[in-house]
């Protein structure tokens, strides 16, 4: 980018800091979507902390390799958008997903979701997952449920012994 206009340049730095600071980059074709499609995504994607940006593929290529992204650069082709996510990566993937299902010109390409380049196949796996706190909770109660099982097994252990004691004096009381 020797001869790069300084639009460009801050194009470029604008892609980089927000790929740096998401913690998810979802990249879509939006191919003959109309407008008013796009708008209504974007009002979806907002309560979930996330931004769908468009960029010139070009710009937004140089800013996945300067960025050490350089695996997002297949993705960057044709009528690309780049969803950055802050946030919960999972509920972002679902209302892409759903979207994608209510208009079928919305294709997941694929994207960067913790630092790990992840395909179309996976962000699809992606948004089939359980909201976080669901699975947060899932796994709160599969923590619980062994702890109780100890706490009634130590709580049974001198009932059971009284039970046994109270069961032995009476039978030496009567005999």
């Amino acid at each position: 980018m020797a001869n790069a206009s300084a639009e460009k340049i801050a194009v470029v730095k604008e892609v980089s800091e927000k790929l740096a600071k998401s913690s998810a980059a979802i990249i879509t074709e939006y191919r003959g979507m109309t407008v008013g499609s796009l708008a209504t995504l974007r009002r979806a994607l907002r309560p979930h902390g996330a931004e769908y940006k468009v960029y010139k593929n070009t710009l937004a290529r140089f800013a996945a390799r300067e960025s050490g992204y350089a695996e997002l650069e297949p993705f960057l082709k044709g009528p690309a958008a780049i969803t950055f996510v802050n946030g919960d990566a999972s509920a972002v993937a679902k209302v892409l997903k759903t979207h994608a299902k209510e208009d079928p010109l919305l294709v997941l390409m694929g994207g960067v979701v913790a630092g790990k380049t992840i395909g179309a196949k996976e962000l699809k796996a992606l948004a089939d997952l359980p909201p976080r706190e669901v699975m947060l909770a899932q796994l709160a109660g599969m923590l619980q449920a062994p702890l109780t099982k100890t706490a009634n097994m130590f709580a049974a252990l001198p009932r059971k012994t009284a039970y046994a004691l109270k069961a032995l004096v009476e039978q030496r009381e009567a005999a």
